[in-house]
């Protein structure tokens, strides 16, 4: 399904910090910082053990606690989620907008209530949400404003990268994403207070000038480690370069899909800059999604259902009840969507094979 893009100056990177000894909280840390925050174009940038612990610290660091609500849409990660979950928030499930999945500025505005204290924002697959109604909203109503940009770096709306937008945002960099340290993640923002505050929490609580063993407030151990921060750093250097290799890739498979029936690509909104994360493809409504991804199994074509709703996953049910049924577009996109293999390297005769397996899977199980 995808693989990561890694060189040799990615190996020399690594091997220099074990050469070293110091292979936590040292120097690439801080240079792997400095490269996220130059590039997104925020004065903060805290290197974290995953994008789920950005997401996670972003709304500890905002006060989000306790008989708070958090809207959200379902469409999403797990992650986007669990993290309001653990801060003991409540999630309101918000729908999404039918083209690019993106969370539905209405929906959120129809589902304010006096409890609602932040937004989580999605950047699904690396595409942009509607940023200026929401923010527009979200100054109405007094709310903090989460970005889940793990999905999106690189990606651009109305001229301004993402990780400018709200509160503060998160990146992740998995194997699967844009750029990758293994496992890792960053939050970037424009309140030095709040980076501040994220540095702390980050690392069991204590403070930037306090002692080893003094902790003035509960903390996580949530620290990068300085060999996935080299390699971070180090892939810095190459995201543009990375980004076009998946653009291509995309356009490849854009210029092909096109003659095949049952079947529409990813859109793309005027105005924006598309991050390319997984290449998702829906089907046409009344096509059977799951004997077509059986049929690319059997062809040696590896595929995923992406995404399966988070309100109605089995954790969710628990906490609130039975959602089913309360995001009708969301539950019809869901059933409909089918992640193709994706990364830099991909062939286009590679992009033939899978195309052609799927056009084929569609004409075999719709027969």
């Amino acid at each position: 399904m995808s693989q990561p893009d890694l060189s040799a100056e990615d190996l020399v990177a690594v091997e220099e910090v074990l050469r070293s000894g110091r292979l936590a909280l040292g120097p690439k840390t801080l240079e792997f910082e400095r490269a996220m925050a130059r590039y997104v174009g925020a004065p903060h940038a805290v290197a974290l053990s995953s994008g789920t612990a950005a997401l996670h610290l972003a709304l500890d660091a905002l006060g989000v606690g306790a008989e708070d609500e958090v809207l959200v849409p379902s469409f999403t990660f797990s992650a986007s989620v669990s993290v309001i979950f653990q801060v003991g928030a409540t999630p309101v499930f918000v729908d999404i907008v039918p083209d690019v999945y993106t969370l539905d500025p209405a929906d959120l505005e129809a589902k304010l209530s006096s409890r609602s204290r932040a937004v989580m924002v999605v950047d699904v697959f690396g595409h942009p949400a509607e940023w200026d109604e929401i923010i527009a909203i979200a100054e109405k109503a007094d709310l903090r404003v989460v970005d889940d940009s793990c999905e999106a770096l690189g990606a651009e709306y109305a001229g301004k990268k993402l990780g400018t937008f709200g509160d503060a945002s998160a990146f992740a960099f998995y194997p699967n994403k844009q750029i990758t340290t293994g496992e890792g993640g960053m939050l970037v923002t424009h309140d030095g207070a709040l980076a501040d505050r994220v540095r702390s929490l980050r690392n069991q609580g204590r403070d930037a000038m306090g002692t080893w063993l003094e902790h003035p407030r509960l903390g996580y151990n949530y620290r990068l480690d300085e060999m996935s921060a080299a390699l971070g750093a180090s892939q810095m250097q190459r995201l543009e370069t990375f980004l076009e290799h998946r653009a291509r890739v995309a356009r490849l498979y854009g210029d092909r899909l096109a003659s095949v029936d049952g079947v529409e690509p990813p859109e793309v909104r005027p105005g924006v800059r598309m991050s390319w994360f997984v290449y998702v493809v829906r089907l046409a409504e009344g096509l059977d999604r799951d004997p077509i991804m059986a049929a690319l199994e059997q062809r040696g074509i590896p595929s995923r259902a992406y995404f399966s709703p988070i309100h109605v996953q089995p954790y969710v049910r628990d906490r609130l009840g039975d959602l089913a049924g309360t995001l009708p577009v969301t539950e019809s996109i869901a059933h409909r969507t089918i992640a193709l293999p994706f990364h830099n390297h991909l062939t286009e005769a590679e992009v033939d094979r899978v195309v052609g397996a799927l056009d084929d899977a569609i004409r075999e199980t719709t027969v």
